[in-house]
């Protein structure tokens, strides 16, 4: 797993929403290779035209770094070393994104889940990792605002189950995106 800023950084990005296309770009930007995901035809056409708009031609899809347009939870996570997901903060679509997550990513892939409502806990309890398992604890819409507000840390909550290792590589990720955290235990 990459943990220190030498190390290439995967990432598998579920939804290609608003909020999915610009961690997609920041990451991209940071340098990190990015699998952008979404079951949606015409919003993976969007996120594809917005981000190749933003990032120059050679930054979309090569080698290391750059995004990869993919159609299946599968293709996206199967390199992954972190996968976050952009789906609805409502408790069906989590645990359901979580357990397919679970059982397609490798063993190494930590999940990060956006969410204001729900409990780490107990959508970490849903998967065979809750020691992978953390979640962004800010709505997906001040996530997005963040880029005028770069000096705020992104709130990150821990369940008990948290291992050290997936706080570092979660902090990791935002802070080669440009970004300070804060950690809380549930």
């Amino acid at each position: 797993m990459s943990q220190n800023s030498g190390d290439a950084l995967t990432v598998a990005i579920i939804g290609a929403g608003p909020l999915g296309r610009w961690l997609a770009l920041r990451a991209a930007r940071s340098g990190m290779t990015v699998f952008l995901e979404d079951v949606l035809p015409s919003t993976l056409h969007h996120a594809r035209e917005y981000i190749r708009q933003q990032l120059s031609p050679d930054a979309l899809e090569c080698e290391p770094g750059g995004v990869h347009f993919v159609s299946t939870i599968e293709d996206a996570v199967r390199k992954a070393d972190l996968a976050i997901d952009c789906v609805p903060d409502e408790l069906e679509s989590k645990l359901e994104i979580l357990w397919l997550l679970d059982r397609m990513a490798p063993p190494q892939t930590v999940f990060a889940t956006p969410t204001t409502a729900l409990s780490i806990e107990d959508l970490a309890s849903c998967t065979y990792r809750p020691e992978k398992c953390i979640a962004i604890a800010a709505a997906p819409t001040a996530l997005a605002d963040l880029e005028s507000q770069a000096e705020a840390p992104i709130p990150l909550r821990a369940g008990p189950a948290t291992s050290e290792e997936t706080k570092v590589l979660v902090v990791e990720f935002w802070r080669r995106a440009g970004f300070q955290t804060s950690i809380t235990e549930s």
